[in-house]
């Protein structure tokens, strides 16, 4: 079959059925896709589920939502620290129960930290901040945050529960 055979053919076929013809992908070595079995749609976890998660997890082990959520203004500055420092112990061990934190520059806060200068540093895990070269590239700087990445992260399985609910609401019957 010519080229502008094959060309007309699939391009009205295309058109008007959505597919390219058997004989016209087999002659050109493309391989059908066989339709895959109908069964029930998987749902994929979303990104903001681990997020909503971790906030459900900090939320029953710690109240963490509960303080934020609170107008804490008529409240004496010794009674805020003072629960501030147990809700800090919960929500540190909580949150080192289910992700590895690790510095990204292991280094000591105001001192200065040498970097690469011949390529700039990677903006996801580097700021850059103060008198920037337009280029980006520095020999170093001050360290003002030693910055946060995670290594691992282990949350159990969502199962059926619905992300979005991160506490469920409590009510004492009878």
């Amino acid at each position: 079959m010519s080229r502008f055979t094959s060309a007309f053919r699939s391009l009205f076929s295309i058109l008007f059925s959505g597919e390219l013809p058997e004989d016209i992908a087999a002659e050109f070595g493309y391989i059908k896709r066989k339709s895959e079995p109908a069964g029930p749609p998987v749902e994929l976890p979303k990104p903001s589920d681990g997020a909503l998660q971790i906030l459900g997890i900090l939320q029953r082990d710690s109240r963490l939502i509960d303080f934020l959520m609170e107008d804490i203004s008529s409240y004496a500055d010794d009674q805020i620290g003072a629960a501030v420092r147990t809700l800090h112990d919960d929500c540190a061990r909580t949150l080192t129960r289910h992700v590895n934190l690790t510095p990204i520059i292991d280094g000591v806060e105001g001192t200065f930290q040498k970097l690469d200068g011949s390529k700039a540093p990677d903006p996801n895990r580097i700021k850059l901040i103060g008198n920037v070269p337009a280029n980006g590239k520095v020999p170093g700087g001050t360290l003002r945050h030693r910055g946060w990445i995670a290594s691992s992260v282990n949350l159990p399985p969502l199962g059926k529960q619905d992300p979005a609910a991160i506490a469920p609401a409590e009510l004492e019957v009878g």
